[in-house]
């Protein structure tokens, strides 16, 4: 296993880590197969992962529930005795907060459920515009300075899905950032922040955390034929997830790559991959390769938006741009589901494709001649109208 320092923090962390957000279940989300998910934990720990990812919903019945995830969790390295050995990272649930004091309330529940005096890395949960600016105004900065302060966190950062220019805002408001985790796998290269938010990090010596590499698996699973005929022809065999895995390793800019494993087959087959990965093993050629294929999945959009932005703003406040995006995305990977997290998430109950009431406004605006309404029309029928897709 490779480690690297992971920014201002100094810490050494794996360059894989544990993402604890699709543990294994019985029957319901919220109920964690906590046995082989032991397994899973200690097969990490004793093989050289060093970070377990967490956060207060994970593994809940909804979305905005309180999880299970850190439960298990703080059991397990309380049971086994490996607090000292491994770096836990959580999250505060930003969405959630109301009043200033809803700060300390959540860190302290989150310190119980982990069954921990400290936390070494806490962030706040994939940030918004709209979030960052309430907390913002409840004195989130404050509260971290606290929290640092009084020793129940060791380093502070934040998770986000945004565009580059918001992340960039959120990182120059507050020196102290040590860590940021963001969303970047060999086709997100310029989706969110990607690729330039890593670089902005990295020259501000931020610790970078890769989240959804595999795309929550579906580049590793059901591979097109065209596509594996692709992956064929390189001189050096990898498989999917090796490909998916070694090109983020390979970046100097990334530190360490969470994945959501969720069988122990899962771990043994990444930890062997991270246990053989070295830097600068992808070659010109092999470059070449992952943007060809990276290329080949974008040609199965569900439409032909360019994400130009000309049809914004929307009178009625549908975020067209986003909702075309994960539209095209989960046509890309044959996957409504994983998408349908990043839709339901990411863009508000008021903007999201069902709202639109075909005014005509968007009317001949488009640049690839679409027909806004109709293609909206599409993307609430792929969709549905509220998350039920665990």
């Amino acid at each position: 296993m490779l480690y690297r320092e992971l920014g201002k923090t100094k810490e050494k962390v794996s360059i894989l880590g544990f993402g604890s957000m699709r543990l294994p279940t019985k029957g319901s989300n919220d109920k964690i197969d906590t046995e082989e998910a032991s397994k899973m934990l200690t097969y990490g720990l004793e093989n050289g992962i060093n970070i377990i990812d967490t956060a207060y919903p994970y593994h809940c019945e909804s979305l905005d529930g309180d999880g299970n995830s850190e439960r298990f969790i703080g059991e397990f390295l309380k049971e086994n005795s490996y607090r000292d050995d491994v770096l836990v990272s959580t999250k505060s649930p930003c969405w959630l907060i109301e009043k200033k004091e809803d700060f300390d309330d959540y860190l302290d529940k989150q310190l119980k459920k982990l069954q921990t005096d400290y936390i070494d890395l806490y962030m706040l949960h994939s940030l918004t515009e709209n979030d960052w600016k309430k907390v913002k105004e409840l004195e989130v900065l404050d509260f971290l300075d606290d929290a640092l302060s009084s020793g129940k966190i060791n380093h502070v950062g934040f998770s986000a899905h945004t565009e580059i220019d918001y992340l960039i805002e959120i990182v120059d408001e507050y020196p102290k950032w040590e860590a940021v985790l963001t969303q970047m796998n060999y086709l997100d290269e310029y989706y969110q922040s990607g690729i330039m938010g890593l670089d902005y990090l990295k020259n501000l010596n931020i610790g970078t955390m890769i989240m959804e590499p595999l795309r929550g698996g579906r580049l590793v699973q059901n591979i097109p034929p065209e596509i594996q005929k692709m992956w064929n022809t390189a001189e050096v065999k990898r498989t999917p997830v090796e490909w998916a895995l070694q090109y983020l390793w390979d970046r100097e800019d990334v530190d360490c790559v969470l994945s959501g494993m969720s069988s122990l087959e899962q771990v043994k087959e990444n930890i062997e991959i991270a246990s053989r990965s070295y830097p600068n093993s992808i070659s010109e050629s092999d470059s070449e390769l992952i943007r060809e294929v990276a290329r080949k999945y974008r040609s199965y959009r569900g439409n032909e938006c360019s994400y130009c932005g000309y049809c914004m703003p929307c009178p009625h406040g549908v975020n067209i741009v986003d909702c075309f995006k994960e539209y095209n995305i989960g046509h890309m990977l044959n996957n409504p589901h994983g998408s349908a997290l990043q839709y339901f998430t990411l863009i508000g109950e008021n903007a999201r494709a069902d709202n639109c009431l075909d005014c005509g406004e968007c009317d001949f605006i488009c640049t690839q001649m679409l027909n806004i309404p109709e293609e909206l029309e599409k993307v609430s029928e792929y969709f549905g109208l509220e998350f039920n897709h665990y």
